[in-house]
């Protein structure tokens, strides 16, 4: 995998950008931006997808011990219900850029496109399995995103949010039809709309 960090001969600080939870029904969309420090290196660093829960736990204290800089941003339900949410993905991913504590002169975005930058930056496909930087926003994000997926299952543990993190789910759709949606559900998605539609 590529490492970029500080690009000495191009004199860059790069950062990478990565987005998780645009698919399941409930919950924020949550970005990550992460400068590394190419004098602190991190192995195993990964697709967030492709590694244990465990392994990500410990990858995601390691990178936010040792980056130059990372945030942590999302964007809400009623964001995502106002704009949908491929725009609500973009405005997360921009405020995870605009967060951190040095900016970046170049940004990595995993993805076919990029948000509204004020620095230059390009769409890498699987680029969280290409580019370090992509693969530790990765981390951050869905290790943060499935945290708030646990604490929304102590609030309301029939729905079982902490083993299917929010995702469409066949567990999900027999507690949706059950007990009905809940204020943190993605009202302008198909499953959840279609439901509001028959209360």
């Amino acid at each position: 995998m590529e490492s970029i960090g500080f690009d000495f001969s191009a004199g860059q600080l790069i950062a990478g950008v990565d987005e998780v939870g645009r698919g399941p029904l409930v919950g924020n969309v949550v970005a990550a931006a992460v400068i590394l420090d190419p004098n602190k290196p991190i192995s195993g660093l990964a697709d967030s997808k492709k590694l244990s829960e465990k392994k990500r736990n410990l990858l995601y204290t390691e990178i936010k011990e040792k980056a130059l800089a990372w945030c942590v941003a999302s964007a809400s339900p009623q964001e995502i219900d106002e704009i949908n949410i491929l725009h609500a993905s973009m405005l997360a991913m921009k405020r995870a850029v605009e967060g951190l504590k040095i900016p970046p002169e170049f940004v990595y975005v995993d993805g076919n496109r990029c948000p509204d930058l004020t620095c230059p930056s390009e769409a890498v496909v699987k680029g969280d399995s290409k580019i370090a930087e992509i693969s530790a926003a990765s981390i951050l994000a869905k290790v943060d995103r499935d945290h708030e997926m646990t604490l929304l299952d102590k609030d309301y543990p029939e729905y079982g949010f902490a083993k299917h993190k929010g995702y469409p789910t066949a567990v999900h759709f027999a507690a949706l039809n059950k007990h009905g949606p809940l204020p943190e559900h993605r009202r302008s998605f198909k499953p959840v709309r279609e439901l509001l539609e028959t209360i």
